[in-house]
């Protein structure tokens, strides 16, 4: 997935404007929250807070999306102005880029602080701040996206998630999925675990520490230089998003070997983060638009992706014919699980809350499997 190369500048200065915004946090809210349904997303304060009123409320919503990036960031502009319609007006949402309000990577500090009122991203890109934030976007060789929608909502992973930002006064919501991802593009043949190392790969997260730990060597590099790293050897490989956006970014042109399946991402959850302190000044009506808007795009953008991944990949293999799809051989696929199982315990075992939800996350998914290869995975060669 596109991964934001903002760089920090002043933090202090952006402090001190975030603090100055509409909705100024003095200090991070750090108790008063409880959910005990994925349907309930906050019981208290509802008894002061009115059913509907005519006040209008305008807020700002950043992403960590570049301006109107296709799929994503158009997302959250049709969702803003959806929300404006259902509420006849008095919900007013203004949609930035990342970078055109706030740095793409401060879209979390922005909202716990009430500078904006919500934002649209990716948990893990919080994983520095917030080791477990990872398990709510994707984690390599976890949950496709169906899956991780049913453990968030009836599993008790939202319940989990909504208590790790909570002290940091925001409310998640899951809102969007990208489906499984590409595997990555690739100059050289990965045909045994041996083809791993030294390999260079822009690839971002939990996927780049797999790599590094195969024999690799994950590398950053920033979306708008991976065609020419990709071009001029600088990199040997590279993940993105899948088929619609690669082709956009025109990597078939510069490239092979296109690999799948995406075992860093099989179904990378997209969030919507909202100042718990603004969400509980609105009637209870725009709370509930809000929510089911939400939900709405968590359904719509999957279903883009899916259209326009399937159309896209057959357009890259008619245009070019030199570009050769390869699926990952098993034993190499084997050595990432591997990896990967390492890295999660080596995660859960430093930090106490990633440790929860690892636990959380590991036991739904093994429950589910089961009924995976019962239902969709017994009829996947007949359809």
């Amino acid at each position: 997935m596109q991964n934001p190369s903002n760089k920090k500048n002043n933090l202090t200065n952006r402090r001190d404007f975030l603090k100055k915004g509409s909705l100024t946090a003095a200090a991070l809210l750090t108790g008063g929250f409880s959910a005990c349904s994925s349907e309930n997303i906050i019981k208290e304060k509802q008894s002061d807070v009115p059913i509907t009123s005519d006040e209008v409320f305008e807020w700002q919503a950043t992403t960590t999306w570049p301006p109107n990036f296709p799929v994503l960031g158009e997302g959250v502009i049709k969702m803003a102005k959806e929300i404006e319609i259902l509420s006849a007006g008095r919900l007013k949402i203004t949609v930035f880029g990342g970078g055109e309000l706030v740095p793409a990577l401060e879209a979390f500090e922005a909202v716990s602080l009430g500078g904006v009122q919500m934002a649209h991203g990716a948990a893990y890109y919080w994983a520095g701040r917030l080791p477990a934030s990872s398990f709510f976007t994707a984690v390599p060789f976890g949950m496709n996206a169906q899956q991780m929608s049913a453990w968030l909502f009836y599993g008790g992973g939202l319940e989990l998630w909504r208590e790790l930002y909570e002290p940091y006064n925001l409310i998640p919501f899951p809102c969007g999925n990208t489906g499984v991802q590409m595997g990555g593009w690739f100059n050289k043949e990965i045909n045994t675990p041996e083809d791993l190392k030294g390999l260079k790969m822009r690839i971002p997260g939990l996927g780049g520490k797999v790599i590094s730990a195969a024999g690799g060597s994950a590398v950053t590099v920033a979306g708008g230089e991976l065609y020419t790293s990709l071009e001029r050897g600088v990199v040997d490989a590279a993940e993105w998003i899948g088929p619609y956006h690669d082709y956009n970014m025109g990597f078939h042109r510069v490239s092979k070997y296109y690999y799948y399946p995406g075992w860093h991402e099989p179904g990378s959850v997209l969030e919507l983060i909202v100042n718990k302190k603004a969400f509980e000044k609105l009637p209870l009506d725009l709370q509930e638009i809000v929510k089911t808007a939400a939900l709405k795009y968590n359904s719509l953008i999957l279903s883009e992706f899916e259209a326009k991944n399937n159309f896209y990949l057959q357009k890259i293999l008619k245009e070019a014919p030199n570009v050769e799809l390869r699926q990952f051989p098993k034993e190499v696929l084997d050595l990432l699980k591997e990896k990967t199982t390492e890295i999660l315990d080596e995660i859960a075992a430093k930090d106490e809350f990633a440790a929860r939800v690892y636990e959380s996350f590991k036991t739904f998914k093994k429950q589910v499997k089961k009924w995976g290869e019962v239902s969709e995975w017994s009829i996947v060669d007949f359809l």
